[in-house]
């Protein structure tokens, strides 16, 4: 039984997820199993699951349903059940984790809390420069020069969050917090997930089902967010922005509004 689990979402983009999973294997901390909630790809990603499943020290669990529009909290509700670990740790398949992002995840537990983590969002050229090299020697890690520049003229943000600071007293000084769960980076308990009925599956769109609703009925049980802030460090790969679904952020709102009820009515369980 391992003791975490890392479900990390996907719908297509195999040469990202062959760059995520090569960062998985140099991970220091190495008591994990990797869960892959596929959200519909085509079978390219199948074929880089079934690559690294031969090179990797960690299992690797492949779930995949139809493609039929955006059905990703339907896939993580689907990870939740099949996961191992007592502790949950989400990413996204075009977000690499540094060497120390599963320990950080792991040693800053905290009972009755959620970690909240960032991520670097990187440039174009710094992407399009990645490959199975330079993740598994760690060069992606290091945040110089042209990060820097690239940072001022726009390309790039949130570089302060590509940097480790592991002394707790600079993050106070720095004061390092975070305003809201980002889905592609966080980590609670399992057992916290099954009090909430998981994620809702009535969200059909992106921006805030997948993080924010959550968060939100997290903090309804009293599970609040601890900020990870320069730790668990993680970098973006760069794509164009996905537009957040209106819809989804009303629904959201509507759920604030009227009710305070944590379990979500389709989640795990189908309550009627």
């Amino acid at each position: 039984m391992p003791a975490l689990s890392l479900i990390i979402s996907v719908y297509n983009k195999p040469e990202n997820l062959r760059l995520v999973l090569a960062a998985c294997e140099r991970q220091s901390f190495t008591d994990f199993e990797v869960i892959v909630g596929d959200d519909g790809s085509g079978p390219e990603v199948k074929q880089v699951i079934d690559t690294a499943r031969h090179a990797s020290a960690f299992p690797i669990a492949h779930l995949w349903h139809e493609d039929r529009g955006w059905r990703k909290n339907i896939m993580m509700n689907n990870a939740i059940r099949a996961a191992e670990g007592s502790h949950l740790v989400f990413i996204d398949g075009d977000c690499l984790p540094s060497l120390h992002f599963l320990a950080d995840h792991w040693n800053n537990r905290v009972p009755g809390r959620t970690l909240l983590g960032r991520r670097m969002m990187t440039s174009k050229r710094w992407s399009q420069e990645q490959t199975l090299e330079t993740i598994r020697s760690g060069r992606f890690e290091k945040v110089g020069l042209k990060e820097l520049m690239e940072s001022f003229r726009g390309e790039l943000s949130h570089l302060e969050d590509g940097i480790r600071i592991p002394f707790s007293f600079v993050r106070r000084i720095l004061l390092r917090k975070v305003n809201g769960m980002l889905g592609s980076n966080f980590s609670v308990a399992k057992e916290h997930l099954v009090a909430v009925n998981g994620f809702d599956e009535l969200y059909d769109g992106p921006g805030c089902g997948e993080d924010t609703d959550i968060e939100y009925r997290l903090s309804l049980i009293g599970v609040t967010g601890v900020s990870l802030r320069n730790l668990a460090i993680q970098f973006h790969i760069h794509h164009p922005w996905t537009k957040t679904s209106q819809a989804c952020w009303d629904r959201f709102h509507k759920i604030v509004k009227g009710t305070t009820e944590a379990r979500c009515r389709m989640g795990l369980e189908k309550i009627a």
